[in-house]
């Protein structure tokens, strides 16, 4: 005899996982925010370099942001946790850490 599924409790299981993926996914951004020093910055100006970053269609400032990122959490994990903070992993980001040092000359535009 077949055992009876329970759709209502595999749905709700599945809905508090999605959740805890998402709070997860929310609480990792805020910790790179903070290890990348960009919490600093106003709420407002923050907000309009990602619009600007999200928005760019020019591929060569895209590769150097992505390559500048690679390299900071190359940086972090060679100092011991860093990178690891950010994981979710549960170590503690250094105040004012390693900070990128800005878009260093690159236009997104």
């Amino acid at each position: 005899m077949r055992k009876v599924r329970d759709y209502d409790a595999e749905l709700k299981a599945l809905g508090d996982r999605a959740r805890a993926l998402k709070a997860k996914r929310v609480e990792q951004l805020g910790q790179l925010v903070a290890a990348t020093g960009a919490d600093a910055l106003d709420v407002e100006t923050l907000a309009g370099v990602l619009l600007d970053a999200v928005g760019s269609m020019d591929a060569n400032a895209k590769e150097a942001w992505r390559s500048k990122g690679a390299a900071f959490f190359q940086r972090r994990g060679r100092k011991g946790g860093g990178a690891a903070a950010i994981d979710g992993s549960g170590a503690q980001v250094e105040p004012g850490g390693d900070a990128a040092g800005g878009s260093g000359g690159t236009s997104n535009g």
